[in-house]
């Protein structure tokens, strides 16, 4: 599969997303282990979580998802020493009421919570951590210098910061003394208010990780009916909407990692084959001018 890099680790172009394995109408064990095994089997070697990825209101399932990818993981006949697993915090959803999402930026929550991660996951460091959306009650440079804290004590490896705009971007890097390697925002034809910081990131050969690359787990499945270049351009190719979607996302830029969520092993293994499209220059604008 192609790759691309995450500060000086390479990975695979397309990533899984591991959130619609572990919120409200997750599948069952079993088939959560079978997308992740088949997400490997297809080349792929960066995965994605939160502590968050749970279900809301039971504190008991706080870090399911993480949970859930370390016994993939341990349950895979292959070799994992090259899978990069990201992990994200600041976000919770522990104490939430009616499937919401709560926010804690704190520097003592982010310590404890990195540290927490890193235990479940059964890892000495995280390869990736991210803080996982600004918290409005706590001033952002603290919420940054947490990172700092947790790179320096070498609880993480890496560091990364998600749902940020372009200031944020700036702010984070300066802080973090020029080592920030990731930004996590939602990004697809029907989301494109991140282009700003798209951009920023391809000029700062910062990762570029679109969440929600397709439109989100309900919008997925009509990408070609609600943009009709991207069906009429996929039908051409005999793919699906969704995968000439990554393939285009790809192109917009090398610092882009989609991480597309899956619960089922064929929608991941789908995914996986974007990394082998290549767009000509007129497919790219057409679907450019499009979205």
């Amino acid at each position: 599969m192609k790759t691309r890099t995450i500060g000086d680790v390479t990975v695979s172009a397309i990533g899984l997303g591991g959130m619609p394995m572990s919120i409200e109408g997750r599948p069952d064990r079993t088939r959560s282990i079978a997308t992740i095994h088949a997400a490997l089997e297809a080349g792929i070697t960066f995965i994605d979580t939160a502590d968050a990825y749970s279900l809301a209101g039971k504190p008991e399932d706080e870090g399911h998802n993480e949970i859930l990818i370390a016994e993939a993981l341990k349950e895979w006949h292959g070799n994992t020493d090259d899978i990069l697993i990201a992990t994200k915090g600041g976000h919770t959803r522990a104490h939430a009421k009616d499937g919401g999402w709560d926010q804690d930026g704190s520097p003592a929550h982010l310590k404890e919570a990195a540290k927490a991660s890193a235990k479940r996951l059964g890892v000495d460091a995280i390869g990736l951590y991210q803080f996982h959306r600004p918290d409005p009650k706590v001033p952002y440079a603290d919420s940054i210098g947490a990172l700092v804290e947790l790179l320096d004590e070498g609880v993480i490896r890496m560091a990364g910061i998600s749902n940020a705009n372009v200031d944020q971007i700036k702010q984070a890097n300066e802080i973090l003394d020029d080592r920030l390697v990731s930004v996590q925002n939602q990004f697809s034809p029907k989301f494109l208010s991140s282009t700003p910081e798209l951009e920023l990131c391809d000029e700062m050969s910062i990762a570029f990780l679109p969440w929600s690359p397709l439109g989100g787990i309900t919008n997925a499945a009509d990408l070609g009916t609600n943009h009709a270049v991207f069906a009429e351009i996929a039908n051409a190719r005999r793919v699906s909407p969704q995968v000439l979607t990554l393939a285009w996302e790809l192109k917009k830029s090398s610092t882009v990692i989609p991480i597309p969520g899956a619960s089922r092993p064929q929608s991941i293994m789908d995914s996986a084959t974007a990394a082998s499209i290549k767009l000509s220059d007129d497919e790219f604008a057409r679907l450019d001018s499009a979205s």
